[in-house]
């Protein structure tokens, strides 16, 4: 199968067709990508079935979206700590 091209902050990341933006993040080795408010704790997958909200990202310009259900997609841009809830 065709490999996908995704950016994260501007840096290129791999997916496979199927796979949730949240499974291509941690295939690469990247476990948190967003911090909590407050404290500034790393979150990344926690739940992986869309309960929590511990891997909220950025997708394509829209805030807030759950890792674990969004689908890759090639060319796809993705961003960290972005929006006003995250």
């Amino acid at each position: 199968m065709p490999e996908l091209h995704l950016t994260l902050d501007g840096a290129p990341l791999s997916a496979r067709p199927g796979q949730t933006v949240g499974a291509a993040l941690t295939e690469a080795g990247i476990t948190a990508w967003r911090t909590t408010r407050k404290e500034g704790r790393p979150r990344g997958l926690f739940c992986g079935i869309g309960v929590c909200f511990d891997c909220l990202i950025t997708a394509d310009g829209v805030p807030n979206q759950r890792a674990c259900l969004t689908p890759a997609r090639d060319g796809m841009a993705l961003e960290t700590g972005a929006g006003p809830d995250v």
